[in-house]
């Protein structure tokens, strides 16, 4: 695990993400706190495709239930819920669209409410709330030098062709360095035992996602330490 790592702020896109990315390095750092971004539920009677495939018939039953999963799965990784609020893409034409500025706004405050000293984020990987989350959270790294930030490769996303390198190339491109940290990242037993539960918490979305659909979850973790180049 990366050395120095202390009072850890995890920020997920939404509820799973970050267990399924980074489940193993949440177990190891009981007290983690998860910050799901995109925990909002539309005002109106909404149903969608894939809160069908979820085996939802509205929204608010999927959020709800959703929720509840998630903290399922983060206490069986001893660490702390905190929720943004805002609505994630399915939802966008039933309420206000989210912002960088906004997203990154509310997760300042979180690092300042739990004094945060790691940030870590999703690198952003195909998923449009993915990329709005990723960008928020380098703004807030880049407000607080401070805080050590560590990117970890989105699951599912990660193995999508050359989705990777384009985001390495684009932190590059705006000044930052990313270094991979392969040496640290290893889990032990006991922490992937934790995560293997975890997962399962979210049974909506493994239905959704079908048996075969989220063998990735379950590799090797892998992240990335963000630095200004020099």
């Amino acid at each position: 695990m990366p050395e120095n790592i202390s009072h850890p702020l995890v920020v997920s896109p939404h509820f799973d993400d970050a267990v399924f990315s980074c489940g193993a390095f949440i177990a190891a750092h009981p007290g983690s706190v998860v910050h799901t971004v995109f925990s909002g539920c539309p005002a109106e009677d909404v149903t969608t495709d894939w809160d069908q495939h979820c085996g939802f018939t509205n929204a608010a039953e999927a959020m709800r239930e959703r929720a509840c999963e998630d903290d399922f799965a983060l206490e069986i990784l001893g660490a702390v819920a905190e929720r943004g609020d805002f609505l994630d893409a399915q939802y966008a034409p039933y309420g206000t669209a989210p912002t960088v500025e906004s997203i990154a706004s509310k997760l300042g405050v979180a690092v300042r409410l739990h004094a945060a000293r790691t940030l870590l984020v999703p690198l952003g990987l195909f998923h449009s709330d993915h990329e709005l989350v990723h960008r928020a959270c380098i703004d807030v790294w880049n407000a607080s030098p401070a805080l050590m930030c560590f990117a970890y490769e989105d699951a599912l996303y990660r193995r999508m062709s050359g989705l990777l390198q384009a985001r390495l190339a684009d932190l590059a491109a705006r000044g930052i360095s990313a270094t991979p940290e392969p040496g640290h990242w290893r889990a032990n037993q006991h922490d992937q035992a934790l995560k293997r539960e975890a997962v399962k918490a979210y049974a909506s979305q493994l239905k959704a996602f079908g048996p075969e659909g989220y063998d990735d979850v379950f590799c090797t973790e892998r992240c990335w330490k963000l630095e200004l180049a020099k």
